[in-house]
């Protein structure tokens, strides 16, 4: 008796509704995503219980890194160009469009108001290198980390104040920090910490 051959059926699956799915997935989450803003330093925070949370704009985010360098960065492009402008001012400098444009990109900073101009004139990719990260003098002899605070506060009377500082800065560094938002009477700041568990009761 003859055997009987079974047509074999194409393992071919139509993949056009998968993708047309997964194209939406990628698109919903990249139009919901946060993404995080690009800072001077990068700074591991210690942790805390703390549910308290941060405005997310219209905030002055001070960092402090290990070695006790200050940067600050403000949310606001249009700010931030008139904090540079108030700055030169102060202390006689004067910025081009083309450098007040790129400040105004700049999410945080940290130079002293000397090198300050050769900042700006580096390309973007350059100005987040180690080297260049030298900090805001914020000593008794030279405090311009205290000038830009005030500065801040003038452009922007209603910001809301944030310290991040890394979880292995010497406690002096940031105690310098707390006495210069003191004697601008900025009493009242944020402490930005990473969310830890609540410890469990025995």
């Amino acid at each position: 008796m003859p055997k009987i051959k079974i047509k074999r059926k194409s393992t071919a699956v139509d993949m056009t509704a998968m993708t047309d799915v997964a194209f939406l997935l990628l698109t919903f989450l990249l139009l919901t995503a946060n993404f995080i803003k690009p800072e001077a330093v990068i700074v591991a925070a210690p942790s805390s219980v703390s549910e308290i949370k941060i405005p997310e704009t219209n905030i002055l985010e001070i960092l402090v890194d290990p070695e006790g360098r200050v940067f600050i960065g403000i949310d606001n492009q249009e700010k931030r160009a008139e904090l540079l402008k108030r700055f030169g001012e102060v202390y006689h400098l004067s910025f081009t469009a083309k450098e007040s444009k790129e400040f105004s990109l700049t999410n945080s900073f940290g130079v002293p108001a000397e090198k300050l101009k050769a900042f700006l004139d580096l390309p973007s990719i350059l100005r987040g290198m180690p080297e260049n990260a030298l900090g805001i003098p914020c000593d008794s002899t030279n405090n311009q980390f205290k000038e830009w605070v005030r500065l801040v506060r003038e452009v922007n009377p209603s910001i809301t104040l944030a310290i991040k500082a890394d979880r292995s800065t010497p406690y002096p560094k940031i105690k310098n920090v707390m006495n210069t938002l003191q004697s601008l009477r900025e009493n009242r700041y944020h402490l930005i910490t990473n969310l830890e568990a609540m410890p469990k009761d025995l």
